[in-house]
């Protein structure tokens, strides 16, 4: 039925939570602001970084720091963002399985597009060869838009028909209903089981393996 996989990359394929909390709270301290725990970062991630950063700086876009602010935390977390970063247990059986099996797959993420890249680079380039970011200066819409989802599909070579997008959050299950895709929500990332369930995902997976009993139907 399938022969296409597009994952999410933070909560899905990466834990990256730490790394973006210690660079969100590198900002906050640098400004003098109040720093955030790592579960208020998690209730700020999932579109895009400069939601993050709205999110996480006081007043957000109306505090007259803010652009300053945003442009520390790119340029800090595009060098610290494989720190304290790692894929989740079981991803990696999981990509070298897919890849064995020959499904073509795909990264599209919110975060920006050079960190994107890095981060494939750093823990899938033998199993993905497209991996997309933010690159909204290029005209290219962020998830929830399907733009991205797109653009990875005609890398690719294939049809939305015979992709499934894997993703962990209400953003992802938004981005794949734009699409006209299925979508499979993972249990170990960002957002609390209750929410993945009150969006009615095509299925809902606590490991990585399970993923392989829903692509082979």
């Amino acid at each position: 039925m399938y022969n296409t996989v597009i994952f999410d990359l933070d909560g899905t394929l990466l834990n990256t939570i730490e790394d973006l909390t210690d660079s969100v709270n590198f900002v906050l301290r640098k400004f003098g602001w109040q720093e955030h725990t790592v579960e208020q970062v998690k209730n700020h991630v999932g579109n895009g970084i400069r939601n993050l950063m709205k999110r996480s700086v006081p007043d957000g876009f109306d505090n007259p720091q803010f652009e300053e602010a945003f442009l520390t935390f790119k340029e800090y977390y595009q060098t610290h963002c494989q720190i304290k970063t790692s894929a989740y247990p079981g991803i990696m059986d999981l990509l070298k399985t897919l890849y064995e099996k020959g499904y073509k797959m795909a990264i599209v993420s919110n975060k920006a597009h050079k960190a994107v890249e890095e981060l494939n680079e750093i823990y899938f380039k033998d199993y993905i060869r497209v991996a997309i970011g933010e690159n909204e200066d290029a005209g290219i819409q962020k998830k929830p838009a399907p733009e991205m989802v797109f653009e990875a599909l005609e890398k690719l070579g294939s049809r939305k028909e015979e992709a499934i997008y894997v993703g962990d959050s209400d953003v992802d299950k938004k981005t794949a209903d734009n699409a006209g895709m299925e979508c499979v929500l993972c249990q170990w990332g960002f957002r609390e089981l209750n929410l993945l369930q009150s969006l009615h995902p095509k299925a809902i997976i606590a490991k990585p393996m399970e993923l392989l009993n829903i692509v082979n139907r």
